[in-house]
C-alpha cells in the first residue's frame, strides 16, 4: 500500500478553509498513485480549539465538513482528525477521534485515549477518554490507529508513565501490520530527536512500521513543526516531511521506504524558522497582513525586525526609530544601517520634547524624577503610545521586542515597551538572541556587527547598561533555565556553582513580576517552558520554600 503523510496548516474553527485544503492534498495524492492519505489531529477544526469545544455549533459545523469530506473525496482512503459526540448522559460530551473513510463510507472511528492535561494541553476539560485500543483492516494491512498521547506511554521509554494503559501495546496484541500516530504535537527546541529515538524504538521493539502525521503551522502561541514521519519496522526514518511548511511525502508499505525532505540542521536553526512561521501565522490568522515595529539600536529590536521581514516580506513591515536625549549618536547610525541592509524605510518620532512636556507638566508632584525608575518607565511610556497610536492609525500589528530574559526578571516596563499583539521573542534568552543574530549574519551582514557587539542598554539615563542592574546573561539565562524551565529549587541551582545571593536575588524577580507577565502580549514558545499558557502560576502568593 502506498501511503500519502500530509501536513497541512489548518486555521482553528475555519472549516471551509481547512477542508478545502484537505481536499486539494487528497487530489495530490491521488496523482502520486497512493492508496490511503492520513491527516493529523482535529484537523477539521485546527487544534488547539480551546473553548470552542463548548460551543454547540461549533461541534456541528465540525461535523457536518467531516460530511462533506465523506461525500466528497473519492478514490482514495483518508484518516484524519475530528470531533465527535459521545453517546453517554455522563461524562464530558466530546471524544478527540479519527475516522477512515472511503468511497462515502466511514470503515473505522478511534477515539482518543490517552488526554493530556500538561503544560499547553488541558484536554480532560473537554474530552472522554476512548475505551477501546482494536486494530483494523484496510486493504489487506492490519492498521493500529493512534492519536497523539496514544503512543507517548511506552513503559521502556518512560521511567514514570502518567496513565496506566498503553494503547499501543495493546493493538499490538492484535496482530497489526502498522502502526498510524495522527498527532498535533507542539514544538519545543529539543524534542524531536526525543521523539525520533521514541518512534523508532517502538517500531524495532514490535517490527512494525509506524507512521507519525503532525500538525504543521502557529496558532496562537503554541507552534507545530511538522515533520510527519515513517519509521520502518527495524525503527529507521523511512519517510520525512519538511519542517515549519506544509508538505506531503509518501510511503510504500511493501518496500517501507518513503520520500526524504530537508529540514533545519541545528537548533538555533530550527529556532529562527520556528519563529519566522509563528510570526507569520499569528500575523495573517488574526486578520493582519502588516507589522510594526519599534527599533532601539539594541540586538533585540533588530532580530524581531530582521524575523518579521522574514516572515511577511519587507512590503509589509515599518519600523520606526524614536530617539530620546540619552539615546547615542552610534545608535541612530546602527539604525539607519539596519533599514539598509534589510531594505526598508526607516521612520523617526523623537521623544525628548514629548518627555520634556511630561516632566514640566508632573513637576508640582515630581521632582527630579528625569533619569529615576519613575522618568525611565515615562520614557518607556511614550514610546509606547506612539507605536500603539501608529498602529492604530494605519492598521499594522505591534510587535514587541522583549526577550525572556528580561520578561523573567520584569526588566521592562507595563504598558511602555511590552505594549503590542504579539511579543516574538518573549521564549527566547538573550544569550540565544546572540546565536541567532549571528545565524542570520551568516551568508551576509543584515544586523550590523556593531549592534551584536556593543553592551545592552535601555538607554533610560545617561551612560545605563543592563549589566548595572543584572547579572551578566550568561549567569542570568543558566539560572533562568534551571529555575523556569527545570524547574530546580534555589538550593539546587546553587549547586551548579551559581552565586548565592544571586541565584535567590533572581528568583524573587522571577516570582514577584509574575502580574507583569500576565499583561503581557502572548509570545511564542520555543523552549521546555514559556511564559504563558502552558506556566500556571498565582500573582498573590507568598509561598517561600522551606
Amino acid at each position: 500500500m502506498r501511503i500519502a503523510l500530509t501536513q497541512i496548516n489548518p486555521i482553528i474553527g475555519d472549516f471551509t478553509y481547512n477542508t478545502e485544503k484537505i481536499i486539494a492534498a487528497t487530489e495530490k495524492a491521488i496523482g502520486l498513485s497512493c492508496d490511503l492519505i492520513v491527516f493529523s489531529e482535529l484537523v477539521i477544526s485546527g487544534y488547539p480549539p480551546r473553548d470552542l469545544l463548548e460551543k454547540k455549533d461549533f461541534i456541528e459545523a465540525n461535523l457536518v465538513h467531516l460530511q462533506k469530506l465523506v461525500t466528497s473525496i473519492k478514490r482514495i482512503g483518508v484518516i484524519c482528525g475530528f470531533v465527535d459526540k459521545t453517546p453517554k448522559k455522563e461524562g464530558n460530551p466530546l471524544y478527540n477521534s479519527a475516522v477512515l473513510f472511503d468511497e462515502g463510507k466511514i470503515l473505522y472511528q478511534a477515539h482518543k485515549r490517552l488526554l493530556p492535561a500538561y503544560d499547553v494541553f488541558d484536554e480532560r476539560r473537554y474530552f472522554e477518554p476512548g475505551k477501546e485500543c482494536s486494530s483494523f483492516v484496510y486493504k489487506d494491512c492490519r492498521l493500529g490507529l493512534t492519536i497523539c498521547e496514544d503512543i507517548w506511554n511506552d513503559k521502556g521509554f518512560f521511567s514514570r508513565r502518567l496513565y496506566p494503559v498503553d494503547p499501543v501495546e495493546r493493538m499490538i496484541k492484535e496482530g497489526v501490520d502498522l502502526i498510524i500516530n495522527i498527532s498535533a504535537s507542539p514544538y519545543q527546541v529539543g524534542k524531536r530527536e526525543f521523539k525520533w529515538d521514541m518512534f523508532g524504538g517502538i517500531a524495532k521493539k514490535y517490527n512494525v512500521p509506524l507512521l507519525y502525521v503532525n500538525q504543521v503551522g502557529g496558532n496562537d502561541s503554541v507552534l507545530f513543526d511538522g515533520i510527519s514521519l515513517a519509521f520502518n519496522s527495524k525503527g529507521k526514518i523511512a519517510a520525512r516531511a519538511r519542517d515549519f511548511e506544509e508538505d506531503i511525502v509518501t510511503f510504500d508499505t511493501h518496500r517501507e521506504k518513503g520520500d526524504l525532505h530537508p529540514i533545519s540542521g541545528t537548533d538555533t536553526e530550527s529556532i529562527l524558522n520556528a519563529l519566522i512561521m509563528g510570526t507569520r501565522d499569528y500575523v495573517r490568522k488574526c486578520g493582519f497582513s502588516k507589522a510594526l515595529i519599534g527599533l532601539s539600536g539594541g540586538i533585540d529590536s533588530a532580530l524581531t525586525l530582521s524575523i518579521a521581514i522574514q516572515a511577511l516580506g519587507k512590503e509589509n513591515v515599518a519600523a520606526i526609530f524614536m530617539p530620546s536625549q540619552y539615546t547615542l549618536k552610534e545608535n541612530f547610525e546602527d539604525t539607519k544601517e539596519l533599514a539598509a541592509n534589510l531594505g526598508i524605510k526607516l521612520l523617526h518620532v523623537p521623544i525628548k520634547g514629548i518627555f520634556k512636556k511630561f516632566l514640566q507638566d508632573l513637576s508640582p508632584l515630581f521632582k527630579d524624577v528625569a533619569t529615576e525608575v519613575t522618568g525611565q518607565n515615562i520614557q518607556a511610556r511614550i514610546r509606547g503610545t506612539a507605536l500603539m497610536a501608529l498602529s492604530n492609525k494605519f492598521g499594522y500589528l505591534l510587535l514587541s521586542t522583549g526577550n525572556k530574559s528580561e520578561l523573567a526578571v520584569g526588566y521592562c516596563t507595563l504598558y511602555g515597551d511590552m505594549s503590542g499583539g504579539l511579543a516574538v521573542i518573549s521564549d527566547v534568552p538573550k544569550t540565544l538572541v546572540y546565536r541567532i543574530a549571528h545565524l542570520i549574519n551568516k551568508k551576509k551582514e543584515m544586523i550590523p556587527e556593531r549592534i551584536i557587539q556593543k553592551p545592552p542598554s535601555a538607554e533610560l539615563k545617561p551612560d545605563q547598561l543592563d549589566q548595572d542592574d543584572l547579572p551578566p546573561y550568561e549567569v542570568l539565562d543558566g539560572i533562568l533555565k534551571a529555575y523556569v524551565e527545570d524547574n530546580k529549587a534555589a538550593e539546587e541551582i546553587i549547586e551548579l556553582g551559581f552565586e548565592p545571593s544571586i541565584v535567590r536575588d533572581i528568583i524573587s524577580r522571577v516570582d514577584r513580576n509574575e502580574y507583569k507577565r500576565h499583561q503581557a502580549p502572548p509570545g511564542l514558545t520555543v523552549t521546555t517552558k514559556s511564559f504563558g499558557y502552558g506556566r500556571r502560576y498565582p500573582m498573590a502568593q507568598r509561598y517561600t520554600p522551606i
